[in-house]
């Protein structure tokens, strides 16, 4: 898959993107990622791409002209995978649901991080194919939030993984969280890893992990558990005692 991101601190991408997760599906050609400063738009010796809101107001706005002009060259030179999404609070909010259908895209997509108070609307109109958000809040750049979605997305390609079925196996996945994990060793001062968990039977091992997976949704995230509605399964496993 080939994601391209454009930006004004391509530094910040590159740097990330060679580590950890996305620099593992990188290195095993899973991923592609290109990265492309905006700043190669301007053309004046300051290299600017933003200016003065019209109307007034604080802040200023990344300018249409560098902005089509860098996305523009790359299309030219390179291609570019569309569709083309500005990382915008007013977007569509990032979920699972979201990140499997970029993660399903063929060839790839593209993202367009902004900067300042904002860009300029004809950027949104004319040359993004739609938006993107991570989430309710202000952050001073789309430079994290496009590292968000390049991660989440490239966590999903095979091959990235070294256990294929991990995906499939966290939270959201199902519409639920994940179920509690614990590791070595089984009494750390006085607190015991379940019993269940140590006792080598496979199939109780998976209906707890289920019941406590729906136990741990309906407490924290029951805005979850109304998006679907319990199965009947479900209903069984948290009606079951608990030494079962």
């Amino acid at each position: 898959m080939r994601i391209d991101v454009f930006t004004i601190f391509p530094e910040l991408i590159e740097h990330y993107g060679a580590a950890s997760v996305v620099g593992r599906a990188r290195q095993r050609g899973v991923l592609d990622l290109r990265v492309h400063d905006l700043r190669r738009g301007a053309d004046d010796p300051h290299r600017s791409v933003d200016d003065a809101p019209f109307g007034g107001g604080p802040g200023m706005i990344l300018m249409p002209e560098p902005v089509f002009r860098a996305v523009e060259s790359v299309e030219q030179a390179q291609g570019l995978h569309r569709p083309l999404l500005l990382l915008s609070p007013g977007g569509r909010r990032l979920d699972q649901q979201r990140v499997e259908e970029l993660a399903a895209l063929p060839g790839g997509f593209s993202l367009l991080s902004g900067r300042y108070e904002g860009v300029d609307q004809r950027i949104a109109q004319h040359l993004a194919d739609g938006e993107l958000s991570i989430g309710d809040f202000v952050l001073a750049g789309g430079e994290l939030a496009a590292l968000v979605v390049v991660e989440a997305v490239s966590r999903l390609l095979p091959g990235t993984l070294g256990n294929e079925a991990s995906p499939g196996d966290e939270s959201f996945a199902q519409g639920r969280l994940e179920y509690p994990q614990y590791t070595r060793p089984a009494d750390f001062r006085g607190w015991e890893v379940p019993a269940v968990l140590r006792s080598g039977d496979h199939g109780r091992i998976e209906r707890w992990r289920r019941r406590e997976s729906v136990r741990r949704t309906l407490e924290r995230r029951p805005d979850l558990v109304s998006t679907r509605a319990l199965s009947e399964e479900e209903r069984a496993l948290l009606d079951a005692p608990e030494d079962w």
